[in-house]
């Protein structure tokens, strides 16, 4: 058996053994499935009548909204592609790792890219990162499409942040990766991606160091707390790998644990935020 069918049916087994087999929960690499939202923003859903607004995600205090036809100043100051004059946008307070995870699995559904990507010092006062990334298409369905899915698929992405209230590690991890991980996020269309990434920063050099020692994967890119790919003074240390997506996906476990082993030092038993894919 190849590999990557190995890690096709360890991860079909993880999802069924957290009961997600029977919901509409998706994890990358596999394919692509919904997840209902949290309790309570059906209900904060239904207080919004802006016909722009689309919904809440799960976590992160993310919202989604379609513009049809963006004003052409507008368009035009943004350098969108002329073609897309409707955007999809998706925006949150913290959680730009999850954000671009959730919108790469959305383009894989639709004929939608992502046109737009920026991270911000943010995490309502935090150590990490607020995003606002946009979706751009030629038809309005698709631009709707990209910005639902990406808004439920925020509930496993999330999954990939473990939490104890005081610091945190973040991990993500696909088989496949689409053009939003390839051009935001130094990865290699089609192949597999990881990502580790620590807060405080210290945590993040270990857990990057423990991921490259323990497989044969190629790190693409870093950002530290105001060098590197992180452009935005946050207290994280990110790295960013490619290879086989069995080698991949061992990295990201072994940098996990070792994060997970220093959170507990510093705080309560650490927890997923959503629900964990891998």
């Amino acid at each position: 058996m190849e590999k990557e069918q190995i890690v096709q049916r360890v991860l079909n087994e993880l999802l069924a053994q957290q009961g997600n087999t029977s919901s509409k929960a998706g994890a990358p690499g596999t394919e692509s499935f919904l997840a209902p939202l949290a309790k309570g923003h059906e209900e904060r859903n239904a207080g919004c009548a802006l016909p722009e607004f689309v919904g809440n995600g799960p976590y992160g205090d993310s919202l989604g909204l379609v513009i049809p036809n963006l004003d052409p100043a507008l368009h035009r100051i943004l350098g969108l592609p002329e073609r897309f004059r409707s955007i999809g946008v998706v925006t949150a307070r913290s959680g730009a790792g999850p954000e671009i995870m959730a919108a790469d699995e959305a383009v894989k559904s639709c004929n939608a890219e992502v046109v737009f990507f920026e991270q911000s010092n943010d995490t309502k006062g935090g150590g990490g990162h607020g995003s606002i990334l946009m979706f751009g298409a030629e038809d309005v369905s698709d631009t709707r499409r990209a910005v639902e899915v990406a808004l439920e698929a925020l509930e496993w992405s999330y999954g990939g942040i473990v939490s104890n209230g005081t610091s945190y590690v973040e991990c993500q991890y696909t088989a496949r990766a689409s053009t939003a991980l390839e051009k935001y996020m130094h990865a290699e269309l089609g192949k597999a991606w990881g990502l580790v990434n620590g807060c405080p920063a210290g945590i993040g050099v270990l857990m990057a160091d423990t991921a490259l020692k323990a497989a044969d994967v190629k790190l693409v890119a870093y950002g530290s707390s105001n060098t590197g790919a992180n452009e935005a003074d946050t207290n994280e240390f990110i790295t960013m790998f490619v290879g086989d997506s069995a080698a991949v996906l061992q990295a990201v476990r072994a940098g996990r644990e070792a994060g997970i082993q220093l959170l507990r030092t510093l705080g309560d038993e650490p927890v997923p935020t959503g629900t964990e894919y891998f």
